[in-house]
């Protein structure tokens, strides 16, 4: 199980809550034709807010060097699970993390005029700049 947060282009995501979740359902089908690694087919927006996100928790997906010392450090908790779509990032992290990882990732949603979702909420907040 992970701590599951999303951030979106909010000029392609309806803002009407049912709505929204229909077309949430439909990105995460990850359907796009293009591998999900890299952050080169996302938006402006989402490319500077995953640059500066990443800074913080790193994508798993790094080199070995790098996993072996961020796992000597202990902080190979912060290592994340992303998934990068042309209008959505969907990061999975640790629960070790939750709290950190909502409000980081929710001010750089701010700050990057991004929108937010809060995937792992029952009633999850979605967020409109």
């Amino acid at each position: 199980m992970s701590y599951d947060l999303m951030a979106f282009e909010p000029s392609k995501a309806p803002k009407e809550r049912k709505a929204f979740m229909d077309w949430y359902e439909q990105q995460v089908q990850w359907s796009e034709d293009h591998e999900y690694h890299h952050s080169s087919v996302c938006s402006e927006a989402l490319q500077r807010f995953y640059s500066e996100l990443s800074e913080h928790f790193p994508n798993m997906n790094v080199d070995d060097e790098i996993f072996e010392a961020m796992e000597e450090a202990g902080t190979d908790n912060r290592l994340t699970d992303y998934s990068l779509g042309s209008a959505v990032i969907y990061a999975a992290f640790a629960y070790s993390v939750a709290e950190e990882a909502y409000t980081t990732m929710r001010e750089l949603a701010l700050k990057h005029k991004v929108g937010f979702f809060d995937v792992s909420s029952d009633d999850g907040e979605i967020y409109f700049p």
